[in-house]
């Protein structure tokens, strides 16, 4: 499971040209789930994204979390996150899960992630063709992988 973490002032996802869903200061996490992810990826995934201090403190310094800042959260499902490039100059995304394998890790991302911050989070729509306009704050950007625990 692989995510890309962008400290946000702002995020909207439009989806037929009306907006789906919007947050003010917070992140917004692009999602990506591989083939073979379980519970417990996601479980590893969701708390270190929520316990990753990236808002600035009183000092400026990145000492905060997103529960501390009381941040929202906005959830994308991006299979493209797993493309391979090794070969030629189309992406492979054999690495990806099927929509019946990553949907509901999705779906339980989403209640986890929600449950661990006390609100709902706003999310995309898995397999939508979607616009993401986001304000990156910082810029702060960072990518983990629920495979890279090391």
């Amino acid at each position: 499971m692989r995510a890309v973490i962008q400290r946000v002032s702002e995020a909207a996802v439009h989806i037929g040209g009306a907006e789906h869903a919007h947050i003010g200061r917070g992140l917004l996490v692009l999602l990506g789930i591989e083939v073979g992810d379980t519970d417990v990826d996601l479980e590893w995934l969701c708390g270190k994204l929520l316990r990753m201090r990236i808002f600035p403190d009183e000092a400026g310094v990145m000492n905060l979390d997103i529960t501390q800042v009381h941040g929202d959260l906005l959830l994308v499902s991006q299979f493209t996150l797993h493309a391979s490039t090794a070969k030629g100059n189309r992406p492979s995304y054999i690495r990806a899960a099927r929509p019946d394998e990553a949907i509901p890790l999705y779906l339980r991302a989403k209640q986890h992630l929600g449950e661990l911050l006390g609100r709902p989070v706003r999310t995309g729509e898995f397999g939508a063709d979607m616009r993401v306009r986001l304000v990156n704050d910082g810029p702060v950007t960072i990518i983990i992988d629920s495979r890279n625990k090391e």
